[in-house]
């Protein structure tokens, strides 16, 4: 994962179907970006707000004090982009499933073959996904998928053997089973030749 973030620090969510696999102290997806997973990008996102429901029946006593049988907290995320370019690439490329590097589809496009593609062809300012790779994956996605965290929660990894529990900000620390409450997009500005803007609303509620 660490050649796709061109930053000190992962995009701030991921879609998955999977939950990856638990290596060196952090999670990591696995299968193909596009297919089995999509990097969000942090491209004119807004906050990722978060709100926990606490699932418990509350009674009171004949006493007069409250009693609480908790089952369980979950959590509903929204967050939202504006202006994200429809299409993060100019050019049809692939991710080498060796390095994940991005790579020309057609490699005729690249002077030197062995060398990963340039960042100029870059839409989104990460390379992140675009607008219609979150519509395509809110489509084929009825049902719950994981959804991965970047935020500094580093009382996640207190306690874990050989793990420094305040050096986890460059890693997805968190990976919740969600379904999509509700999708939104508007298509702000048309381009010419390249890609379009479009503004987006997230909605995600925790299974």
């Amino acid at each position: 994962m660490a050649a796709r973030k061109i930053f000190a620090r992962p995009q701030g969510m991921l879609w998955s179907d999977n939950p990856g696999v638990y290596q060196n102290n952090m999670w990591i997806p696995q299968g193909v970006e596009k297919e089995d997973f999509v990097i969000l990008s942090d491209h004119g996102r807004g906050e990722i707000s978060i709100s926990k429901d606490r699932i418990e029946n509350r009674q009171r006593m004949i006493n007069g004090t409250m009693r609480s049988y908790f089952n369980a907290d979950k959590n509903n995320v929204s967050t939202s982009w504006e202006r994200l370019p429809s299409r993060s690439w100019n050019k049809q490329i692939f991710f080498d499933p060796a390095t994940g590097q991005p790579r020309y589809l057609d490699v005729s496009q690249e002077s030197d073959p062995t060398l990963p593609v340039a960042y100029r062809d870059l839409n989104t300012v990460d390379g992140g996904a675009g607008g219609v790779d979150l519509l395509a994956w809110h489509e084929s996605h009825p049902g719950p998928f994981w959804v991965y965290f970047a935020y500094d929660k580093y009382n996640n990894f207190m306690g874990y053997p050989s793990s420094d529990s305040h050096s986890h900000l460059g890693i997805y620390n968190e990976v919740k089973l969600m379904y999509f409450s509700s999708f939104e997009y508007t298509i702000e500005k048309r381009g010419g030749t390249n890609f379009d803007m479009w503004n987006i609303n997230v909605q995600l509620e925790e299974a």
